[in-house]
């Protein structure tokens, strides 16, 4: 692609999959700040809400894992279908005999399964932006894709299920997100089906797609810089996934705001990442990637997530001030989307396999934010949930000072590490 083609960092000719992205991910993010309560107020218990959020999760993390490795050797557009099949499937399962039965087992199964669907469908896209872009490019372009993912889970799957609620229902509202699902799929099959992606390993011979897949795992054990990565992508947006089932607790039973008003205070931080994950993208590419996630991301998102219990707590019912800690936590999360193009830059041999690493490490922040959260709060209560991902903010910019990331632009990286990188690229 040539200068001109695109708008901010956008691809201008990927544009209907990036607004695909944000469709489907409006639908998914329907249940996001109000199932967990939804669950409890079915007469579970809040231990109960955060295993099955735990378990979906789990599955979040293993299809993320996958998802990069196994769109390279299928192709994106392929994975993305069975993605969002799946999706559709599950979640009418889930509805009808997991909710609709008051079943926890099938729940737990239902809404489990239904996990390895959105990350096939979204972090495939992604690797199609690898495959197509050049590197230089790719930050920007990650940042978009983080806007559209926030534009769906955050603003649309946030505030509108506050306005159909009252009209729908919780459970009306769960139904509908099928119809925003079905029509981010359709329009990413009909939009991206011409895409032309990397179809080198599509006709491997199944021993080749099995060592393939099987770099997902040891590249983690071989580039410890990578390793580093990892652990920082996972502890990036643990707030953000963690703060979904516990925040309701204790804005809407304890300081007496409506399930309205707190969706509404959740759809604004997401509605801040819209620009902040377009602002850090490009703004990644000129300070230094690293750079940015330690100052702004680490130590922005301990400071905001701090503020998003402290500041509540002191000022009480007030919905002005509960919107200051939420355009923090906005401003400061998307400081890490850089981080997207770290992982393949480190493998640049394995992109595939470096991808799938990142979904792994974003997936296993959907399931380690809740772990903590079933763990402590039974002992700790949401103040020690709070304090527990604050901590690991910090831990997470020490490990920035141990990661080497070799950056167009930047020559600032150790001399035996671009050594290396140049020795990987003859």
């Amino acid at each position: 692609m040539q200068s001109n083609d695109y708008w901010f960092g956008l691809p201008k000719k990927m544009f209907w999959g990036f607004l695909a992205i944000a469709i489907f991910m409006a639908g998914d993010g329907f249940e996001m700040a109000f199932l967990s309560r939804h669950i409890t107020d079915m007469g579970f218990t809040p231990a109960q809400s955060a295993v099955v959020f735990t378990f979906y999760g789990l599955a979040a993390a293993l299809a993320a894992w996958a998802s990069g490795v196994v769109a390279e050797l299928i192709t994106p557009q392929r994975a993305m279908m069975i993605g969002f099949v799946l999706w559709i499937v599950m979640h009418t399962l889930f509805m009808s005999l997991g909710l609709g039965m008051r079943n926890y087992p099938l729940m737990v199964l239902f809404y489990g399964i239904r996990g390895l669907a959105y990350p096939l469908f979204i972090y495939s896209f992604m690797m199609m932006l690898v495959q197509v872009l050049p590197r230089e490019k790719l930050a920007a372009a990650t940042g978009w894709f983080w806007a559209m993912y926030s534009v769906g889970i955050g603003v649309v799957g946030s505030y509108l299920p506050s306005l159909t609620i009252p009209m729908l229902g919780e459970t009306g509202t769960l139904w509908l997100a099928i119809i925003w699902v079905a029509c981010g799929g359709v329009l990413a099959y009909f939009s991206l089906r011409h895409v032309p992606v990397d179809r080198s390993r599509v006709n491997l011979p199944m021993r080749d797609k099995m060592t393939e897949m099987s770099r997902a795992v040891t590249i983690l054990f071989t580039n410890q810089h990578v390793f580093y990565a990892c652990l920082i992508r996972i502890i990036n947006t643990l707030s953000l996934f963690g703060f979904a089932i516990i925040m309701p607790l204790l804005f809407v039973d304890r300081l007496g705001f409506t399930i309205s008003e707190w969706l509404q205070i959740w759809a604004v931080f997401f509605f801040v990442t819209i620009f902040t994950n377009i602002f850090w993208g490009i703004t990644g590419e000129k300070l230094g990637w690293i750079r940015q996630v330690r100052w702004f991301g680490c130590l922005g998102m301990a400071i905001s997530s701090l503020a998003f219990y402290y500041l509540p707590l002191y000022a009480g019912h007030n919905f002005w001030v509960a919107l200051i800690p939420a355009v923090m936590l906005g401003v400061f999360v998307a400081a890490f989307v850089p981080m997207t193009a770290v992982f393949p830059t480190l493998e640049p041999h394995h992109k595939g396999a470096a991808v799938s690493i990142y979904n792994l490490s974003a997936g296993l922040s959907n399931f380690v934010a809740p772990a903590i959260a079933s763990v402590m709060l039974p002992f700790f209560d949401i103040v020690g949930v709070v304090w527990a991902y604050t901590a690991l903010y910090v831990f997470a910019g020490v490990l920035t000072f141990i990661i080497r990331v070799p950056q167009p632009g930047h020559a600032h990286e150790p001399a035996a590490l671009k050594s290396r990188v140049v020795q990987q690229r003859s």
